[in-house]
């Protein structure tokens, strides 16, 4: 069974005590990433806390078979929090949990052991990987259709903004969790909105996303309305990204910073960027891993890009250009601020799965000290297909189709998920494609009823 640290338990009562928590919601996720759990009340937590909740596995999408259905929620003492939207009396706390075995083992298919395995990768590298990732939204009047609730645009500070007072209110109680947030703004597109958390490692990050997206649908239905993260939920205007941030320390050691080099940019960085943009086609269907994700990641039409500022070919610059990696710029006495900004993931993903596949790719990329391609020095979107294909610049996978069949190709995807969860997520993502393929679309509908 997993250790759990005494003082950490008698921390988690204590605080239950002292908060005059009731009831305590133990979260994990299943392997698309949706947030599930059960709730205890208070007498039951310190039995929890050390044997772990047990529930039937069979009845969670892609996990386990039935003749192992058995499982454990073991709490993770670091992740108690009191819930602020919750009453104060009787109060209602969370914890992730790990998913162990009957036998006390750490159950194979939980996003989260997966994402364990892969840090403890980096950690015998001597790495500790963090991440900060740009988390975009839309809020909607409601969940039938997607009338906004402003009219806003990049940066905008409209003080009669309904949807910023929601915002702001959302901020509050992140932090009240003790989620600390960087900065928060109105996005590009109407009723887009982005708030930014400060980084951390990614296993802590990871489950704080699950809490942001919880968050941020909590206090908008507390007003009567409703936020999504749906990576492209209106035609015509920018998709929500999850643009994350990525550095790899050697205890309090950039590893990404070099003071020697001309752009302060290490060689562990360029082979973990290399390893990024050589797996980037095989990781999407993780990244971005509903049909929904594809209608973000297009490319130029009729020769023209279309503007919304999502990547859509394998390229790296140092400006913001919707290339697939940036290398923001370097500002004097901001070694440990050295990083690399990875933009083809969307919100909607499971952040456990997409950290995992990102820092397999990086961290192949330096144990094989993968070569960088040349920076891009002109717009991608603004070469012709011949002057790409000359330079031997790749795409993004088109669809959650083509994107399947690269991701059940590759072995860095297999090693990094293992074997139950990558069969299994390729098994679901496959129903999910096939299912789209046999809908019969409203554009078909008004595109082809009347002329054919």
């Amino acid at each position: 069974m997993a250790d759990r640290d005494p003082e950490g338990i008698d921390y988690v009562l204590h605080k239950a005590s002292e908060n005059d928590v009731k009831f305590v919601r133990l979260w994990f996720t299943d392997i698309l990433g949706n947030l599930k759990g059960v709730a205890i009340t208070v007498e039951e937590l310190e039995g929890a806390l050390t044997r772990g909740m047990s529930f039937d596995g069979s009845s969670i999408e892609g996990w386990a078979r039935s003749n192992e259905s058995d499982m454990y929620a073991l709490p993770d003492p670091t992740t108690f929090s009191i819930l602020p939207w919750r009453p104060r009396t009787n109060a209602v706390a969370r914890m992730f949990c790990d998913i162990i075995s009957p036998g006390g083992e750490p159950f194979e298919g939980d996003p989260r052991a997966v994402l364990r395995r892969n840090i403890n990768r980096a950690a015998d590298m001597g790495f500790t990987y963090y991440v900060a990732p740009e988390i975009e939204y839309f809020y909607f009047k409601d969940s039938e259709g997607t009338m906004p609730l402003d009219e806003g645009g990049y940066f905008d500070q409209d003080p009669l903004d309904l949807a910023t007072d929601l915002r702001r209110e959302t901020v509050l109680t992140l932090e009240e969790l003790g989620i600390p947030v960087e900065f928060s703004h109105h996005e590009v597109a109407p009723s887009q909105h982005e708030i930014d958390l400060r980084h951390t490692d990614a296993l802590t990050m990871a489950d704080t996303v699950m809490t942001y997206r919880i968050v941020v649908k909590e206090i908008a239905m507390k007003h009567g309305y409703y936020a999504t993260f749906m990576p492209k939920p209106v035609f015509g205007i920018n998709g929500s990204g999850m643009h994350i941030h990525q550095s790899l320390f050697r205890g309090d050691e950039n590893a990404f910073y070099d003071a020697n080099d001309p752009d302060k940019l290490s060689d562990v960085a360029k082979w973990f960027m290399a390893g990024l943009l050589k797996h980037a086609r095989e990781i999407t269907s993780v990244t971005n891993q509903w049909v929904n994700s594809y209608k973000r990641l297009v490319e130029s039409e009729g020769g023209e890009p279309l503007g919304y500022e999502a990547p859509v070919y394998v390229t790296w610059a140092n400006v913001n250009r919707s290339d697939l990696a940036r290398v923001p710029s370097y500002k004097p006495g901001r070694e440990a601020s050295r990083r690399i900004e990875y933009r083809a993931p969307d919100p909607a993903c499971n952040p456990y799965l997409a950290f995992s596949v990102m820092l397999a790719a990086g961290l192949e990329g330096i144990e094989k000290q993968y070569k960088l391609p040349p920076v891009a020095e002109r717009n991608v979107f603004a070469l012709t297909a011949g002057e790409r294909e000359a330079m031997g610049i790749e795409m993004l996978p088109r669809s959650l189709g083509e994107a399947i069949l690269l991701t059940e190709k590759s072995e860095l995807v297999r090693k990094a998920l293992g074997p139950r969860v990558f069969d299994s997520f390729i098994r679901n993502k496959k129903i999910e494609w096939d299912r789209y393929r046999r809908h019969v679309t409203d554009y078909e509908i008004k595109r082809y009823l009347p002329i054919l």
